[in-house]
């Protein structure tokens, strides 16, 4: 159970924590889905990653922007629909068959999920203003981790509506920017760090101990979402099971990254209980 009092950098410290994509979907489960949170939560997960988006009359909802057509079997994008309509779609599995679950809104899933892990909020930078309203609303301060990547637009609203808030910045390859956002008084817990190839900078013994000296944290990647867009150098969810499990998820454990985002929780929590921290 995660201890919310303490900082997220000193709970990575006793364990690497398991951030589930989507949550953990499958079968009959659709990613995004309030069952593949509460099957996460249930397969040890400790930080959910979920997606937002907003309606056209300004609800919030979980789901994966542009993903209508293979989620939910439609043409039409969320953000042009309205909120009643969206409470009536429902997904299809990953059979592409009919589905009893719904769509949940941000304050349902965020509901569910107080106090039981960190949760993740990816396409925070779609509306910074509206889901920083929501994420207090719902008082999940302490939980919630929201990113966004380096532009100036997002920087400026992250300085006005959430300087508080728990922010990591998604860098790739190189992080020239976790300092910066510390002295503009951002809350940088530290970075999400995208890379191709095994010498990239941010994959670095030396980076990584830095982050850690400055009590930081080093957000990686198991997924793969495209296999064309490698973000781990190849240390994958795929190549966990096509190499080994040290080629992948140990790769990244021994390197020190203090999160690992997986599609494949419960099986990182079984493998990484049996490596010291």
């Amino acid at each position: 159970m995660i201890d919310f009092n303490k900082s997220i950098f000193e709970n990575s410290r006793e364990k690497i924590l398991i951030c589930a994509h989507r949550g953990f979907s499958g079968a009959d489960i659709p990613c995004n889905s309030m069952p593949s949170f509460k099957a996460a939560v249930m397969s040890g997960a400790d930080m959910i990653e979920l997606d937002v988006t907003k309606t056209i009359d300004g609800k919030y909802f979980v789901f994966h922007p542009g993903m209508e057509h293979a989620h939910l079997r439609k043409k039409k994008l969320i953000s042009a629909m309205r909120s009643d309509k969206v409470k009536k779609l429902r997904f299809v599995n990953q059979d592409d068959c009919p589905t009893d679950f719904g769509v949940s809104t941000l304050e349902e899933v965020f509901d569910y999920l107080r106090g039981k892990c960190y949760i993740n909020v990816d396409k925070y930078w779609t509306d910074i203003p509206g889901i920083t309203e929501c994420i207090r609303k719902c008082g999940v301060e302490k939980q919630v981790v929201v990113k966004t990547a380096i532009k100036d637009k997002y920087i400026k609203d992250l300085l006005r509506y959430a300087p508080d808030l728990m922010f990591m910045p998604i860098v790739r390859n190189r992080d020239d920017i976790t300092d910066e956002l510390i002295a503009k008084g951002i809350n940088c817990i530290g970075a999400e760090v995208l890379f191709e190839k095994e010498d990239a900078p941010v994959a670095s013994d030396e980076y990584i101990k830095s982050m850690h000296d400055k009590g930081l944290i080093v957000f990686g990647n198991a997924i793969v979402y495209n296999k064309n867009d490698v973000i781990a150098a190849g240390h994958s969810d795929d190549n966990s099971f096509v190499v080994s499990p040290d080629y992948g998820w140990g790769w990244l454990a021994d390197k020190g990254f203090d999160i690992i985002q997986t599609d494949f929780c419960p099986l990182v929590s079984k493998y990484l209980s049996g490596k010291p921290r």
